[in-house]
């Protein structure tokens, strides 16, 4: 009884394929009735009639099957990416469009895909707003501040001050020794205040409680502007929630030792280390660059007598000094 021919698709080479091709190639040609076990080999053009027996096949040369097979499966990938791309134009208008809150023509959520294109729209918020405007800013030592960006910003927060409004800004602590920073806020005058935390959230910007900014990449090439309320409540609660921890960034107070030497800085440090993030994690975490971050963590070590970082932990958690209010 003859095994039927296994069904696959026109790229996979079959076993009995392999084994009649193999032949074909050893002896020059193969009877047409002997390649029936094996029609995809037609079907794949790897084999084709003789000119003097069309009852005979030869073998096409492998080089140039397989760079055949190649093209045609190139062609099949091409015509998926144009369906795929029709698909996607198909989709770009309502993608863009967002969902919109009943009876307005405003997007609840927009994709704002670069950071120009973000800048544009967090100063068109601003120029329509008459409130607040509440911003969670996370430093970040590897990106450079343009003076260009930072002076835009300034004077666009200025005239938003000039109408009356306020601005309340969370960063980390490690931001009152930034020299922009600083800047800023001895610039700027009107109802303005800034306060600082070891840790927060990504970038947030919340402007009259209405629209919010959040990025949407690591890079913050992608943002978000939202205008759903209850996602804008629920940032609202988040920072003022934050705000209230927060100390404010003058005088400053966050490097205050303690009696036992450990300055807040290195407390903030000392429980990342105890739930085992990496100095990068770390550094990250509370706005510094990893270089800072191993010289708080080698002072905490020659303060507590840690000779290894295993054992850093196991002393700081027999020091009770997460246990102390920083």
């Amino acid at each position: 009884m003859t095994t039927p021919h296994p069904v696959h698709g026109p790229d996979e080479f079959c076993v009995e394929g392999q084994r009649v091709y193999q032949r074909a190639l050893n002896d020059g040609q193969v009877a047409l009735r002997d390649a029936g076990t094996a029609p995809c080999l037609l079907d794949m053009g790897l084999l084709r009639p003789t000119a003097e027996d069309p009852e005979r096949l030869e073998p096409v040369t492998p080089s140039i099957a397989l760079q055949r097979l190649l093209r045609a499966s190139d062609e099949r990938i091409a015509d998926e990416r144009r369906r795929g791309q029709r698909m996607a134009d198909a989709f770009e208008p309502l993608v863009r469009a967002g969902v919109r809150p009943a009876g307005t023509g405003t997007p609840m959520l927009r994709t704002l895909r670069s950071k120009e294109q973000t800048n544009q729209a967090i100063t068109e918020a601003m120029d329509e707003a008459r409130t607040e405007a509440l911003t969670i800013q996370p430093y970040r030592p590897h990106l450079t501040r343009r003076p260009e960006v930072h002076e835009a910003a300034v004077e666009r927060d200025q005239a938003f001050l000039d109408r009356g409004a306020r601005i309340r800004a969370l960063y980390q602590h490690t931001v009152r020794h930034i020299a922009y920073t600083r800047d800023r806020y001895e610039q700027l005058t009107g109802d303005v205040e800034a306060r600082t935390l070891d840790e927060i959230t990504d970038r947030l910007i919340i402007v009259d409680r209405t629209v919010a900014f959040i990025p949407a990449s690591a890079d913050r090439s992608l943002s978000l502007e939202v205008r759903h309320p209850a996602l804008i409540a629920y940032f609202v609660t988040v920072f003022d929630r934050l705000w209230r921890l927060a100390t404010p960034m003058y005088p400053q107070t966050v490097q205050r030792q303690s009696p036992d030497g450990i300055t807040p800085r290195q407390r903030a440090i000392a429980a990342l280390l105890v739930e085992g993030h990496t100095d990068s994690d770390i550094a990250d975490r509370l706005g510094m660059n990893v270089r800072t971050a191993r010289v708080h963590i080698a002072k905490l070590a020659a303060t507590l007598g840690s000779e290894s970082r295993a054992q850093l932990g196991y002393l700081i958690g027999q020091s009770g000094i997460l246990d102390r209010e920083g």
